[in-house]
């Protein structure tokens, strides 16, 4: 089982695609201009050209966990929940951050995504297997709970990883069931438009 990274060309499509349907107008009159504080110095510009891809780096104070699970994941609650907790079969709703054990070099970030608990890495479903909605969770996924000897796009092969995850939500295999039966039968009622 792998987890899906989103591919940067969907992101800025679906940025761009966001940002066209802001009114933009009515926004910048909304936004309350702050106060002037007293002028500072100018920072000096080099004229160098930042590279891409931007890739920041995880302090090695972010790299750890203090505790571990018997198959070797390793994990600090960093927002205990003492709400319900995902089963392998939801659908999970999350915030996460990953990014390589040995340097901090994020791979991947990413808002508001919708995951198959069990249908990604190991490491990462059985994390989300232990917080609550609205908890929050750094999970140290050894390779083998991981991508093993396999690279993925900018993780290398035999790499442990580290994420941060935020649930946020979740749907249970149950609810996804119903929702999914309440939306056929809504196709089929008069008047509603054709799927």
């Amino acid at each position: 089982m792998t987890m899906s990274l989103h591919a940067l060309p969907i992101r800025i499509a679906a940025t761009l695609t966001l940002l066209a349907a802001l009114p933009l107008a009515d926004a910048a009159a909304q936004v309350k201009k702050p106060e002037r504080a007293a002028p500072t110095r100018p920072v000096a510009a080099d004229g160098g050209i930042i590279p891409l891809p931007l890739t920041p780096i995880v302090p090695a104070t972010q790299r750890s966990c203090a505790a571990r699970t018997p198959s070797g994941l390793g994990y600090t609650i960093l927002r205990p929940s003492t709400e319900p907790k995902p089963a392998a079969d939801a659908t999970a709703l999350v915030n996460y951050i990953g990014y390589l054990q040995a340097t901090g070099a994020v791979f991947d970030q990413t808002m508001q995504s919708v995951m198959p608990v069990g249908e990604v890495i190991p490491g990462f479903s059985q994390g989300l297997q232990m917080v609550g909605r609205g908890g929050v969770i750094r999970l140290c996924v050894p390779a083998a709970l991981g991508y093993g000897a396999q690279a993925s796009g900018p993780i290398p092969a035999n790499a442990d990883l580290i994420f941060q995850v935020e649930l946020m939500d979740f749907k249970t295999a149950a609810e996804i069931a119903e929702m999914r039966k309440a939306a056929a039968a809504n196709a089929g009622t008069p008047g509603s438009p054709p799927q």
